[in-house]
């Protein structure tokens, strides 16, 4: 075990395998409420010792950050292009849409603001994250699966190390950091093309536009976008990767379970922030 390790007073390797065991045994013990608290319990589990760690100075020495580096390239750096053209293409067609439906009801003054609602606060915080989730993080906790079946976190424990820290924890950092990346310039695509589709190629409406958008961005709309972002990052990274960690299932049964666990959660999530932003 590693002097890390130690001062934390437990493996979290050891604690790991001991909860894996669980839940292996669970499905055929305990009934189907015990059975789905156990596995939020599991997921809450190794996110708190994940938080642990990415707060930890220890996580980051012997090469800990360029396995965290390659594992953004992995998530965000071969689907930038991709996604953002993707995004562009899909913000046209939905601009073009809100805005001559706001001008057939007369109602052109609204426009921006319903563009802008509509796509930067509600649409583009979803799609980073599912995004991610369904080109890197599904496929990582399939890798994490296959190395934890195959014996490679017991090796690693074997010579001391946190397979935790070394495996998952730049999974996990790679991956919000790809969401974050991937929302920022769709963000920032969204407000460009906003104000060409509605004021035209000219600078004039700069102003007029600045100030439609800060309205918007009032510190609770700011607060509670950016709550939303960050949780819905957390979401499509940690529950794929940690149910990647269980060997109690195949592997489409693992990926099913784990993508219905954060599709439920993104949409409470997404219910609680209409709740803050429109009443």
């Amino acid at each position: 075990m590693s002097e890390s390790a130690q001062r934390r007073g437990a493996d979290p390797a050891a604690i790991l395998n001991q909860l894996t065991r669980v839940r292996a045994w669970a499905p055929g013990v305990l009934s189907h409420p015990w059975r789905w608290l156990l596995g939020w319990w599991f997921a809450l589990f190794v996110g708190a010792q994940l938080a642990v760690l990415a707060f930890s100075p220890s996580s980051y020495r012997r090469g800990s950050v360029a396995r965290g580096l390659l594992q953004v390239h992995e998530a965000a750096g071969r689907s930038l292009l991709g996604f953002t053209l993707l995004m562009a293409l899909f913000n046209l067609v939905v601009i073009h849409i809100l805005v001559v439906t706001a001008n057939a009801y007369g109602l052109a003054a609204f426009a921006l603001d319903a563009v802008v609602r509509v796509l930067v606060l509600e649409l583009i915080p979803l799609a980073a994250p599912l995004y991610v989730a369904v080109n890197y993080s599904i496929p990582a906790g399939s890798e994490l699966r296959r190395a934890r079946q195959g014996g490679a976190f017991a090796r690693l424990t074997a010579q001391g190390l946190d397979p935790l820290s070394r495996e998952v924890l730049p999974r996990v950092l790679g991956g919000l950091s790809a969401v974050v990346l991937l929302a920022a310039v769709s963000c920032v695509i969204s407000l460009l093309l906003a104000y060409f589709s509605i004021y035209g190629f000219t600078w004039a409406a700069i102003a007029p536009y600045s100030h439609a958008v800060g309205q918007i961005f009032g510190p609770t709309v700011t607060l509670i976008f950016c709550l939303k972002t960050v949780l819905f990052a957390l979401t499509a990274i940690l529950l794929p990767l940690v149910h990647g960690l269980g060997a109690d299932a195949t592997r489409t049964h693992f990926e099913v379970r784990g993508l219905v666990q954060m599709l439920a959660l993104m949409l409470l999530i997404e219910i609680l922030s209409l709740v803050g932003n429109y009443y």
